[in-house]
């Protein structure tokens, strides 16, 4: 029996390891963390005859050595154990390409992009699903590919199935999905494109290129070469014309691309392309073909010009897949958005709380400043990233009335915007201070808004930024609940509205102890 070692106990190290030992391969799945989860994880598995090593890492010594290293997302692609097991001839690939291997059969739809490719992924698969076309969506958002390729490969019974980061927090089960899937809707990070050997979609979908995880990949230009390897090894490519970077490479790398466009025909770098018009999505096919108009732009519940980039690429996409117009604009009459990518969670004394965890860089948290009402109370802090800050800081000066920071990032944070002369923030370090506290701020500024948009990883104090937001949004809920109760139960409390009210200091105060 050949043997194998995945790499990463997460949804996606899971998923590797049980297709593997469906394929008949002995699977050693090891993990450099433990905890409770994980050991529970550990005892599943171990039904299942795979072997999960917990709080130790590969080693590659003596004879008995594996045949294939399948390695989880966010594992470097160049930690020493895989550099060596390169140099041993061991043949070394993410869990993104296993899936591949297996699915590879099938027409993909490829999106990656620093930002937006979220919000793009989803809404392409809404679209494909409105069509009635079994297209799950995998990979950084959903279910993970290999969980894809477990549930297509022949299964004819529903199994629990971990539970997609974007789907809530209800319970899951394996689709039905058999050998029926018709397309595979694949948000594929850097991480996953770095170690896919093969990987080689029907359609290939750039949302925007903008500086981020340099630590890992070092150069700009390491970072842009990873994210075009996928659209180089697509059939079909889909760009977004209105990103500054990606028209700068245009024509001359990109010759044969579909191009995007929020701002026009006028705007199109190519013959060929979507652009908004009047209100409408229009699509140019060829050179010589005349523009057609698709779907209302207003249809589209979500705001901000960077949904309208998101809209014009799905619809792209779909059109590029023969997608008919009524499928496309069902499904975005119908679309919600997504989870922790500005996200309303609730409205407080009409003050809107929105989750935009997902903003885990400079530029993503500067679109979801300019998204929301003005001025805005600003959750921001983290793990912080390198990039450029600038438009950023340019936001927060126009868009926000106060800032409360977070994490290990509040200090240096506070340091950059005194540096570009704003003083009107709080170190409050903790979720469960700044959302009080945010709610204090927004009586006392009359701010519409409380956003919570990072520009920064979760690492510090999450395990990722879904859980992050999760919590957000619980302490929002659990705030707005409290408030209503405490209103109830202290006499005159109707009758207080400023931030200097007994009730609302009551509540800051029970929430800072907690």
């Amino acid at each position: 029996m050949p043997r194998a070692s995945v790499i990463g106990l997460g949804k996606s190290g899971v998923a590797a390891a049980r297709l593997l030992k469906r394929e008949g391969w002995e699977v050693e799945l090891s993990d450099g963390n433990t905890s409770e989860t994980l050991l529970q994880q550990q005892q599943e598995l171990a039904a299942e005859q795979i072997t999960v090593k917990l709080g130790q890492s590969l080693e590659l010594n003596g004879a008995n050595l594996p045949q294939l290293i399948v390695v989880s997302p966010g594992v470097p692609w160049d930690i020493p154990v895989l550099i060596k097991a390169r140099q041993l001839g061991i043949e070394t690939i993410g869990e993104m390409e296993l899936a591949w291997r297996n699915l590879r059969r099938l027409p993909w739809v490829g999106i990656t992009g620093t930002n937006g490719k979220t919000t793009t992924t989803a809404l392409i698969a809404a679209i494909f699903q409105a069509a009635n076309l079994n297209a799950p969506a995998c990979g950084n958002i959903g279910y993970a590919a290999c969980d894809v390729a477990l549930s297509c490969n022949g299964r004819d019974e529903e199994t629990p199935i971990q539970n997609p980061s974007c789907a809530g927090s209800a319970p899951k089960v394996r689709p039905k999905i058999q050998n029926c899937i018709d397309w595979v809707i694949a948000e594929v990070s850097s991480y996953q494109i770095e170690s896919s050997v093969s990987l080689a979609p029907r359609i290939g979908v750039w949302t925007t290129f903008t500086p981020d995880h340099l630590s890992r990949h070092q150069t700009l230009e390491n970072y842009y070469n990873i994210k075009a390897k996928l659209l180089r090894q697509s059939e079909l490519q889909v760009f977004n014309g209105d990103d500054a970077y990606l028209r700068q490479q245009g024509l001359s790398n990109w010759p044969d691309a579909y191009w995007t466009s929020v701002k026009g025909k006028d705007f199109l770098i190519s013959e060929k392309g979507f652009y908004i018009e009047d209100d409408w999505v229009v699509e140019k096919l060829t050179a010589t073909s005349a523009p057609e108009p698709i779907v209302k732009v207003s249809t589209l519940r979500m705001v901000g010009e960077h949904n309208q980039q998101n809209l014009l690429m799905a619809v792209a996409t779909a059109r590029l897949a023969g997608i008919n117009r009524d499928a496309i604009a069902r499904a975005i009459l119908e679309f919600p958005g997504v989870a922790h990518r500005l996200e309303h969670i609730c409205t407080w004394e009409s003050i809107d709380f929105i989750n935009d965890s997902k903003a885990t860089n400079y530029d993503a948290a500067e679109v979801g400043l300019a998204s929301v009402k003005s001025p805005a109370i600003l959750i921001a802090g983290g793990e912080a990233k390198a990039g450029d800050d600038t438009g950023w800081l340019a936001k927060i000066h126009s868009q926000a009335a106060a800032v409360l920071l977070i994490g290990s990032a509040a200090s240096a944070f506070a340091k950059r915007l005194q540096e570009v002369g704003y003083y009107s923030y709080e170190i409050v370090e903790t979720m469960e201070r700044a959302v009080p506290r945010s709610a204090e701020l927004a009586k006392q500024y009359q701010a519409p808004v409380v956003l919570l948009s990072p520009a920064c990883a979760s690492f510090d104090q999450y395990p990722n930024f879904e859980v992050r937001g999760d919590r957000f949004r619980q302490l929002c809920l659990a705030w707005q609940k409290d408030w209503k109760y405490t209103r109830r139960e202290i006499p005159g409390a109707e009758n207080s509205a400023s931030i200097g009210g007994s009730s609302l200091r009551l509540r800051s105060e029970d929430y800072r102890k907690s």
